[in-house]
């Protein structure tokens, strides 16, 4: 029995689909190298953008043919799109021939529907509203000399334009003991050279914990590990970037000196209608300190343009934002209207040609930017 993974969306998915591989193996399945020779195709999806579930309903409904050829097949679609109930129930309508449909949340328990499926010959269709941590679950890594490691699942943040947390539920941290255990024989099988924190916002992690432990905290941890190794971490939220964090990746030689931290926009109105607790002028001067205390690091952060009621004056504030930083790399992404978030309900949305404009003076900028870095 062999199995095939499309996965759609961030890192977070990359090593859910990890996940998902463990699982499979652990059922007896081996890796397919195509649809075609497969005998269970999952679909991991995201529900970040519009565009995402445009694409996995346009690659789920390619399968058709192929399922009424081959009956046996089982064609499974879960993840943070399916953890919408609607989103399920469509999908359930739209493509009788899905076998399985579940949420973020009930990923782990893909094994069971399997045997369901097989035993009843009847369709799995299940969301779970929220999920704990399973430690257990094994891994089969697809990411090279690299291993994604989650400290912390969940977003309390509610950025309005965000459907994160209603997909991927509130915070919950791992145990300090669970991720420093993992991290060790991670490195003691000497496949791994980098060591990637995964977290919506792992500058939240360990608040929830009952021994709390920082973030900053985690990391000097971390470093204590031996081994030749190095540590990345994604993603940063700028409101709960502490000093103390900062100071630690200026000191530890580990850590890399690479910090991705997402301003969305240069323009405070904007910023507080996105709901991201920081003005333009605290993320400034985060930044300055980040720049002062590691003069090394390479910097990278998060935009979108084409917020509700955001005025052309309005986006040039996040244009000139990018001019005074100079990132050394940004991902800029048209505004998405996504279902259930309170930006979607939001009047003066912007039309689609406005976007398409602004996004591309961002990127032209970045390029320009990076043209000049270059040169030096």
């Amino acid at each position: 029995m062999k199995y095939f993974i499309v996965t759609f969306g961030c890192q977070m998915n990359v090593h859910d689909s990890e996940k998902i591989a463990g699982i499979l193996e652990q059922k007896g399945y081996e890796r397919a190298s195509s649809k075609e020779e497969a005998d269970i195709i999952v679909f991991n999806t995201c529900a970040i953008r519009e565009g995402a579930e445009d694409r996995v309903f346009g690659n789920v409904g390619a399968l058709k043919k192929m399922k009424k050829e081959r009956p046996d097949l089982i064609i499974a679609v879960c993840g943070c799109m399916t953890q919408k109930e609607q989103t399920a129930l469509e999908m359930k309508k739209k493509f009788p021939f899905v076998d399985i449909i579940i949420g973020t949340f009930n990923v782990v328990k893909l094994g069971e529907y399997i045997d369901k499926l097989k035993e009843s010959r009847k369709k799995q269709v299940e969301v779970f509203e929220e999920g704990d941590i399973d430690e257990l679950l094994p891994y089969k890594r697809t990411s090279g000399e690299n291993a994604w490691v989650n400290i912390i699942q969940g977003c309390n943040n509610f950025c309005t334009y965000c459907i994160v947390p209603y997909v991927r539920g509130r915070e919950k941290s791992r145990e300090k003991e669970a991720i420093l255990s993992e991290i060790k024989e991670l490195v003691k099988s000497g496949k791994y050279k980098q060591i990637t924190l995964l977290g919506q916002n792992v500058n939240s992690y360990g608040k929830d914990l009952k021994n709390p432990c920082s973030f900053a905290q985690l990391l000097s941890e971390i470093c204590k590990i031996e081994g030749d190794f190095k540590v990345w971490f994604m993603t940063s939220h700028p409101k709960d970037l502490s000093d103390e964090v900062i100071d630690v990746i200026a000191k530890e030689d580990k850590i890399l000196k690479d910090i991705h931290l997402p301003a969305q926009s240069g323009n405070n109105r904007i910023l507080a209608k996105m709901n991201r607790k920081y003005t333009r002028e605290d993320y400034l001067k985060i930044i300055k300190k980040i720049k002062r205390k590691i003069p090394s690091v390479r910097l990278t952060s998060d935009f979108i343009v084409g917020f509700p009621t955001e005025t052309e004056e309005e986006f040039l504030d996040t244009y000139s934002l990018i001019e005074e930083v100079r990132f050394d790399s940004i991902f800029a992404f048209i505004y998405s209207k996504r279902e259930g978030t309170v930006a979607s309900k939001m009047d003066g949305q912007i039309d689609e040609e406005t976007k398409r404009i602004r996004v591309n003076k961002l990127l032209d900028l970045e390029k320009k930017i990076q043209k000049e870095d270059n040169k030096k």
